[in-house]
């Protein structure tokens, strides 16, 4: 683990030489992942672009989010924030469609998206690419992300770290206590709401559950639990962790 920082931040140094670009651009949400991600971003060298974009967000996670960025800056010199109130756009978004069109979930990945799209607004004005944040447990155990939203990116540094993971590489990199200590929440509701809230169990049971292969007939309630849900989330969004489906034209 002493060493994976190193070389994650070379393999995204890499891929932007070998590419001939320029920045890295990342969300800032005030969790674990967006705060070791973009400091593995910024080891690199290379202009790292941080993008704090509040949608009817709570205080705390926002302060958060700025205290990780003003950490960043002071310590590596290629960092830029970028602030960005999208409030009022997602407010206006929302009214010109009609009402029959107001369900909770949808509206929540529209927030998702809306940041997506920001950020590839930085990136394609920095010769730059959009960093993903999603770590293993979410992209290839429950497919909990929003596609074309927080699933938009062009490279996924920490994909193949479970979130305990992430936590042990956040302590290595030195982010700050609010955030290691913080509840993993996806900043996409105006409740307080955590991730584990929505998925029904921990993301260590989670963790525990995809890599679970023995005698389910040895299993506590508890963990028979944990294991119905994970299969529950990943039937429901298998979808998002596939390929697109194309047509093959046999012609």
């Amino acid at each position: 683990m002493n060493k994976l920082d190193k070389q994650i931040s070379k393999w995204l140094s890499d891929y932007l030489k070998d590419n001939n670009l320029h920045s890295f651009v990342i969300g800032i949400s005030g969790g674990i992942d967006s705060a070791v991600t973009s400091t593995l971003c910024a080891i690199t060298g290379h202009k790292t672009y941080v993008a704090v974009m509040p949608i009817h967000q709570k205080l705390d996670e926002t302060d958060r989010g700025l205290e990780h960025c003003n950490w960043l800056k002071k310590k590596y010199s290629n960092v830029e924030q970028i602030e960005v109130d999208l409030t009022s756009s997602f407010d206006h978004f929302k009214s010109v469609f009609p009402k029959k069109f107001d369900d909770k979930l949808a509206l929540a990945n529209t927030r998702a998206r809306m940041r997506m799209s920001s950020l590839y607004l930085i990136a394609g004005n920095t010769n730059g690419i959009v960093v993903g944040t999603g770590n293993k447990v979410e992209d290839f155990g429950v497919g909990f992300f929003t596609k074309y939203g927080d699933g938009g990116v062009d490279i996924s540094p920490i994909a193949d770290l479970m979130k305990s993971d992430v936590y042990k590489l956040g302590k290595i990199l030195g982010v700050v206590k609010s955030i290691m200590e913080a509840k993993p929440t996806d900043g996409l509701w105006d409740d307080d709401r955590t991730d584990e809230d929505q998925l029904g169990v921990t993301y260590d049971q989670l963790e525990w559950a995809m890599n679970f292969n023995g005698d389910i007939s040895k299993l506590s309630q508890t963990q028979m639990k944990a294991l119905d849900i994970y299969k529950i989330h990943r039937a429901k969004n298998l979808h998002k962790m596939k390929e697109i489906p194309v047509f093959k034209n046999e012609e």
